[in-house]
């Protein structure tokens, strides 16, 4: 599993997503409880539905975090803005890097909203 892992969230991107995730907090007063599902992994999960354009549901065992962790994870993580962060984290990474073709950039009327009466 290590190696799925570290596949699909490779250290430097690990890195940019550590800057941009909010902290957790778990509170459990009565103590116990199992032991919090590790973000890296969860992040892969994400990844690997994203990419693979599999389920929730159908999510492979082997990433540890149930399904529905995984989601919910997702969904928390959305709320926050993680990803809208985590975006603008690797972009400004690439520019600072030189590694940005602005010349391959597109801007269409689904991104940017038109002005009324076409001006």
């Amino acid at each position: 599993m290590t190696d799925l892992v570290e596949r699909l969230v490779p250290d430097e991107l690990w890195v940019l997503f550590r800057r941009v995730v909010p902290p957790t907090e778990v509170i459990r007063p009565q103590g116990g409880g199992r032991r919090r599902a590790g973000d890296r992994e969860a992040l892969a999960a994400i990844i690997f539905v994203a990419t693979s354009g599999c389920t929730w549901r159908q999510l492979p065992p082997v990433f540890g975090p149930s399904w529905q962790t995984v989601y919910r994870r997702f969904a928390q993580w959305s709320r926050a803005r993680v990803w809208a962060r985590l975006h603008r984290v690797i972009l400004d990474e690439l520019g600072a890097r030189g590694e940005l073709d602005w010349s391959r950039c597109a801007i269409d009327s689904v991104s940017l909203r038109a002005a009324k009466g076409g001006h």
